[in-house]
């Protein structure tokens, strides 16, 4: 069987493609640029910018591979209000609906699909069960959550699609607006929560969301959804604290009012002077934690990875490629 992973050159596609190939699968990597990794000597690249419509087709699809559309632009670089729509939407939106289109002329109907957990906006209910309300709070959330709609446009015709909703996504090589955080461990500088730090914060590994399409392929494309994250994940404030304590900084850890400082960044948002995006700080201070029972009972997949052990993980990548080029991977963005 040919797995097609659109965005495969990406954080979760670097892990997903290896996984396949060690299947003894055929896997061809369909994105904008090619990093150099290992793994290429045995997965064919074609270059396919999922905005096109013509150049995804160009991947020639065809009607028995296994699709995974892993293409996204995400939360970093931060992008002021004005343009966040058009930063966003061409990709995440249309890059998927362009992709389902290619399929949909081929007769492909097995499509595994990333969205995100910033699809159901504030906590409603806890956990965050798949039937948790969705009220996205920005442009990247409602991007995601128009694939979905368009993904239960495409069942009806007849297509399967496995939905996955992953909290923010880490591991080694994983920086976006963790790189601010680890500037302020090694400069030994006060490092800020919003709120009082008690709150639980919920990262999913890498390898553990690699590790989940592998699973919906091996379960038959489910038509369903299912949140991506850890098991028990640890308060902020132990989390930030492992994090100094290893890194052997004197950064100390400062709660601050948590509606006070929403009302700041509000503020500089609107003054097109973002520091975070509405939609990571809005929620900083809840409790947003992924039931992840789903994924057990129907995929067998259970996450294997600490969120503690992922950030530390992320930190020493970064470190790394501080020291030198030569012992880091190429960084990518997170969410």
């Amino acid at each position: 069987m040919r797995h097609v992973i659109f965005g495969g050159d990406g954080f979760v596609g670097r892990h997903l493609a290896p996984k396949l190939v060690a299947d003894g699968e055929e896997v061809i990597v369909a994105d904008i640029a090619r990093s150099d990794l290992a793994h290429y000597r045995n997965v064919r690249f074609v270059q396919c910018d999922v905005t096109d419509p013509a150049s995804v087709a160009a991947v020639g699809l065809k009607a028995d591979d296994m699709v995974y559309n892993l293409s996204a632009k995400m939360l970093s670089p931060i992008q002021v209000r004005a343009k966040r729509h058009d930063f966003f939407f061409p990709v995440n939106f249309h890059g998927t609906e362009h992709i389902m289109q290619a399929m949909d002329r081929v007769g492909a109907p097995r499509l595994v699909h990333y969205t995100t957990d910033m699809i159901y906006g504030h906590t409603v209910t806890q956990p965050m069960t798949e039937e948790h309300p969705v009220a996205p709070l920005g442009e990247y959330g409602w991007s995601k959550q128009k694939t979905e709609e368009l993904a239960a446009e495409w069942r009806t015709r007849g297509m399967s699609i496995s939905l996955f909703r992953p909290r923010l996504i880490i591991g080694p090589g994983r920086l976006g607006i963790l790189e601010k955080l680890f500037k302020l461990i090694d400069w030994n500088l006060p490092v800020p929560m919003i709120g009082s730090g008690r709150n639980p914060y919920q990262f999913i590994s890498v390898f553990d969301c690699a590790e989940a399409a592998r699973a919906a392929w091996k379960a038959g494309v489910p038509n369903e959804a299912y949140n991506l994250g850890s098991l028990n994940p640890p308060p902020v404030k132990k989390l930030l604290g492992d994090l100094i304590r290893h890194a052997g900084s004197k950064s100390i850890l400062l709660p601050t009012p948590g509606w006070a400082v929403k009302r700041t960044l509000d503020l500089l948002d609107l003054m097109n002077m973002p520091i975070m995006d509405p939609e990571q700080y809005l929620i900083a201070d809840e409790e947003c934690v992924l039931d992840v029972s789903k994924a057990e009972r129907q995929l067998g997949w259970v996450p294997q990875y600490r969120d503690e052990d992922m950030l530390i993980a992320a930190y020493s990548e970064y470190r790394a490629k501080k020291a030198g080029p030569a012992v880091a991977t190429k960084h990518v963005p997170a969410e």
